[in-house]
């Protein structure tokens, strides 16, 4: 059997970027967070704003450095496996990408420094002002490697010189018609994963009558947020969807299963893509919903796949799925706000057990959401690298073989499963202890003494 480099680099490519793209869907809004109760500990004075970004600034560096080890793979498979991308886009692209080093990484590198180890050895002040700057650092990376998707999905600003894109209009390039969509949109998703996040942590440590204060503050701080961005993020998402069907049509069309260009067009609840007969089997369907959904309009028209030649469809299977995963979650995401912002209006939030779990079942539905975001996006603009002018399939690296992506494939399957899991058991062991133990063992480091100590002052619950 051959072994098909072009399908073996893809699935490589998706193996190292979705494990990646979990990392910024919770630092991106865990940095920012730091930031808050940073600025509130300046302004206060008040002890309980400390220990908790002490607690969630530890776990942030766990993260940040799983991060910084997965995403330094990324470019190396470039050069290895999509060289002739790499050829042709190189004058656009790579300039985006270094400015993302310069203005994020370092940015974000330098202060985590002064965050994480100059708690007690810096003036407050500056230390908030390095939260800050991590949280900036972190904004200022979402910016960078958003236009340079952004750019790929709905390219501007250039010209093409022998096979290669040159660039004419800078501003044109970054700010191309899809990023202001994709930044806002995935920022959002981003801190709206972190804030589930926390608010299950809060709700595990409460259940545990461990740090009681700081659960409950995490929980309130968390839905005081949710109840704004989850609703703000699904306008978002119909802006979003609007840009696209202007930009990508047929991305458009894979997203909604729709083969055959009907007017007024029906919303797709459920059905069995078939792209080998061009249809939708067993289709689920609410007739001129799709229309007024995805349009605005109760007569707006949708094209068909069949619009376009069949080399130029992208797969209906994983965009059509992935995306009503997304959409449900986001649904779930409501509801649970909704139903936190009820019990806790009655005074009955810390007593709703079933609400506690529950918060704590739904706190990795963000990133599930954010992964099927990603297929969405990225599946549906194939078979493009380029949107409309660089092919997937001739993109990847000449001379590279099946067998040689399936040995570097291995390696990083095994690699990431050994890196992934050890980074979330650490993680999860912060968590277990608390932000009033971690405190107590930092202050003990800190201070030279021995370990014995906080922990016993974590058992009696001593509240600095």
């Amino acid at each position: 059997m051959m072994l098909d480099p072009v399908l073996l680099s893809r699935l490589q490519w998706a193996w190292v970027i979705a494990w990646h793209i979990l990392l910024p869907a919770f630092t991106v809004g865990l940095a920012s967070y730091i930031a808050v109760l940073e600025g509130l500990y300046f302004f206060t004075g008040r002890e309980i704003w400390f220990r908790i970004s002490g607690f969630w600034t530890k776990i942030f560096a766990v993260s940040f450095g799983m991060g910084v080890v997965s995403g330094i793979i990324m470019p190396f498979q470039f050069g290895t496996n999509w060289s002739r991308f790499t050829d042709a886009t190189a004058d656009v692209l790579s300039p985006l990408m270094a400015y993302e080093g310069l203005m994020a990484f370092f940015l974000e590198a330098s202060f985590l420094g002064v965050l994480l180890f100059g708690r007690r050895l810096v003036p407050t002040w500056a230390h908030f002002f390095a939260a800050l700057m991590v949280a900036a650092g972190t904004l200022f990376s979402s910016f960078w490697i958003l236009a340079t998707n952004s750019w790929m999905q709905t390219p501007q600003g250039y010209k093409i010189v022998d096979g290669r894109f040159q660039p004419v209009d800078w501003i044109a390039i970054i700010f191309n018609p899809s990023f202001p969509y994709r930044l806002l949109h995935n920022v959002t998703a981003f801190y709206i994963t972190t804030a589930f996040v926390v608010m299950g942590v809060g709700a595990w440590l409460l259940r545990r009558d461990r740090a009681a204060a700081e659960a409950r503050t995490m929980m309130r701080m968390a839905l005081d947020l949710l109840i704004i961005i989850v609703p703000l993020q699904m306008f978002l998402g119909d802006q979003h969807g609007l840009n696209t069907l202007e930009y990508q049509p047929a991305k458009v069309a894979a997203i909604e299963g729709r083969y055959d260009t009907v007017q007024p067009t029906p919303l797709t609840l459920f059905g069995i893509p078939d792209d080998a007969a061009a249809t939708m089997r067993d289709a689920i369907e609410i007739p001129d919903l799709g229309s007024l959904i995805l349009t605005h309009s109760w007569t707006g028209a949708i094209k068909g796949l069949k619009e376009w030649p069949p080399d130029q469809r992208p797969p209906v299977g994983p965009p059509f799925f992935a995306f009503r995963v997304m959409v449900g979650i986001g649904i779930i995401m409501l509801i649970v706000v909704v139903a936190g912002q009820i019990l806790r209006l009655r005074g009955r939030l810390w007593q709703s057990i079933w609400f506690l779990r529950l918060c704590q079942w739904v706190a990795p539905l963000g990133f599930i959401a954010v992964l099927a975001g990603w297929i969405t996006t990225e599946v549906g603009r194939q078979p493009w690298t380029v949107y409309g002018l660089l092919r997937t399939a001739d993109s990847v690296s000449p001379s590279l073989t099946g067998g040689d992506v399936i040995a570097s494939l291995a390696l990083y399957v095994l690699v990431y499963l050994i890196m992934f899991p050890t980074g979330i058991a650490f993680m999860a062991g912060l968590v277990r202890r608390g932000p009033q133990q971690v405190e107590a063992e930092a202050e003990a480091i800190e201070s030279g003494r021995p370990n014995r100590p906080f922990e016993d002052a974590a058992r009696a619950g001593v509240d600095r």
